[in-house]
């Protein structure tokens, strides 16, 4: 029989690399299958001789290396600029390692403190604090973690600031009463030769020489100071003092780029020199300085030697230190990651018996929030009563007359936003254009002039005006597809006016209300230039207080636990238009 051409339906499905793949598989499966009287097949070869089966398969494989090749310049872009910052801001929500890595023997010491006691922790405690403030003093990092525990108890940051520059007066305790013993104490080079080793102390020495020499030859003289080297063997007698002068040494050359032969040592150091000798026995130490240790072995021994109470120095310092809210701050925050943020975002707060609500008049997230989220809904409705009309009469309109109105719509996206915001405050102020013509009207009187800035109103206002082009721009797209006989259609059928718009028209418009109300929705709860201009005290938005804690109070976990919450949000709202009206229904046009 013969086939005629164009009598059915024409497809005009090309062959692809798959199909050829699963076709050639199942030739070589056939041709490998026993035959009568032939034996047995072997595979479909390609021209270069390889099977081909396993030719398609590199020449798919090559294929989707190009597909990959042409989207990784996108792919990358979106993980760079969206997926990044998103998984950032999540981390920062949680993250808290700044305390323990500042304050490591402190966070451990405080383990073992009973925070519910009321007590103030032990000595072991304030030594540990000592010795850590001391260190973050040097390294410049008291202050960041001061900042950041006042996040939680105010006035922690100015605590911090002040005892990283009254600590150095514990350590002076000591070292004016080993001065006054021997002024070798206060000189850097009688404490190099006691912990270095004598291979480094005797470079130093003769590189001292070599620029006397030269100083006095009027030469040029640029060779570099000897490194400084610990002797292992000072670790068994002054333990602690070691394990101090080391860091001194290693922030010396790291930090500061000088020599610990050049630079008197900390006032840390001494105080550990101090504890080593009273806790230790150096009578059979027979090192440098051998006769220097011993006489200040038997200073600390000497019952008229002067010694710190570390919890009185500290009480000196501020007596905040004294308050056992700061040191229960500390132990509450100490863990590496932290809920804290997230409770702090739901005016709550973390306390030594576990979360609890904020005082009433600090609880101002909450309201926010609902604030934020009412505001939203209000104004993406004022956009969908206001774009409805316009985006009707757009799309009947002819295409001349249609075209030269939208232009009207996309004029406001020319325009700075800060203008247009700044324009609507001028006309919504008392004295502004718009109760100047109500008063001229005689709607209102003068010394009745509506108040419409600084509030929720006239965010709304200004905001709905901003936003309006986004809910006009997919109602008419989506508007501009419906056929008109189908209205005329109803009406022939016996439909008023409003039955065939309302039973006709109107569902086909859905897609493009949900459209509009889900993008001027998601960008009205993320707006916070307008709110701040014209909102107020009453009507700001919650993305304003995020902007404040990221570019004023720098308290950027609380302001990544805010956005995280905001987005949650979303999700749901998202989630939620789904199920109830169905994210399938949503059209742009088409």
């Amino acid at each position: 029989m013969s086939t005629l051409k164009g009598s059915g339906p024409q497809t005009s499905d090309a062959p692809t690399p798959e199909d050829a793949f699963h076709e050639a598989a199942a030739l070589d499966a056939r041709e490998s299958e026993p035959r009568h009287g032939s034996g047995n097949g072997g595979p479909v070869l390609a021209a270069d001789g390889t099977p081909l089966k396993r030719s398609l398969a590199r020449a798919l494989r090559a294929q989707k290396m190009r597909a990959l090749a042409l989207i990784a310049p996108l792919l990358i872009f979106v993980l760079l600029t969206f997926i990044a910052p998103i998984a950032d801001m999540l981390f920062r929500s949680v993250e808290n390692q700044i305390v323990r890595d500042t304050l490591p023997r402190t966070v451990e010491a405080l383990a073992d403190w009973d925070d519910t006691s009321g007590e103030l922790p032990g000595d072991a405690v304030f030594e540990a604090a000592y010795t850590d403030i001391f260190l973050a003093a040097e390294y410049k990092l008291h202050t960041r973690l001061g900042s950041r525990l006042n996040y939680e108890l105010t006035g922690v940051s100015s605590l911090f600031r002040k005892s990283g520059r009254g600590l150095d007066d514990i350590g002076e305790v000591y070292l004016d009463q080993f001065e006054d013993l021997d002024e070798a104490w206060d000189e850097a080079l009688p404490w190099a030769e006691l912990m270095g080793t004598a291979d480094s102390v005797a470079a130093y020495k003769a590189w001292v020489k070599a620029e006397d020499k030269a100083k006095e030859n009027n030469e040029d003289f640029n060779d570099p100071i000897p490194a400084f080297e610990m002797r292992d063997d000072i670790a068994d007698v002054l333990p602690r003092t070691a394990e101090a002068y080391s860091r001194f040494a290693t922030f010396v050359r790291d930090e500061d780029e000088d020599s610990p032969f050049e630079e008197e040592p900390w006032t840390l150091v001494v105080t550990r020199l101090y504890e080593d000798l009273r806790d230790g026995d150096v009578s059979s130490y027979n090192g440098p300085r051998a006769e220097m240790l011993k006489a200040a072995d038997a200073l600390v021994d000497s019952p008229d030697f002067q010694t710190a109470d570390l919890q009185a120095a500290f009480g000196e310092i501020d007596e905040d230190w004294l308050d056992t809210r700061v040191w229960q701050t500390i132990k509450t925050y100490s863990p590496a990651y932290t809920n804290g943020y997230f409770l702090n975002a739901v005016d709550m707060q973390k306390t030594p018996d576990g979360a609890a609500m904020r005082d009433e008049d600090e609880r101002i997230y909450g309201l926010l929030f609902k604030r934020t989220m009412f505001m939203s809904l209000v104004i993406t409705f004022s956009c969908i009563a206001l774009a409805y009309p316009v985006a009707y009469l757009l799309s009947t309109l002819p295409m001349r007359t249609a075209n030269l109105l939208m232009i009207l719509v996309l004029l406001p996206f020319w325009t700075s936003l800060l203008v247009r915001t700044s324009a609507w405050k001028v006309m919504l102020q008392q004295q502004g254009v718009i109760n100047d013509v109500l008063v001229w009207l005689g709607l209102v009187a003068d010394d009745g002039r509506l108040v419409m800035i600084n509030n929720q109103l006239g965010t709304i206002i200004a905001m709905t005006h901003i936003l309006l082009p986004f809910m006009i721009l997919p109602m008419y797209s989506v508007m501009s597809t419906i056929p008109p006989t189908y209205v005329r259609a109803a009406k022939s059928l016996g439909a008023t006016n409003w039955t065939s718009f309302w039973r006709v028209y109107f569902p086909q418009s859905v897609p493009g209300i949900g459209a509009g109300s889900i993008l001027v929705f998601i960008l009205s709860i993320g707006y916070y230039i307008t709110p701040e201009i014209v909102g107020g005290t009453t009507g700001t938005f919650i993305s304003n207080r995020i902007a404040y804690h990221i570019s004023s109070s720098l308290n950027w976990g609380l302001a990544a636990a805010l956005g995280t919450i905001l987005l949650a949000v979303v999700l749901i709202l998202y989630w939620a238009y789904d199920r109830i009206v169905g994210i399938d229904n949503v059209k742009l046009g088409g």
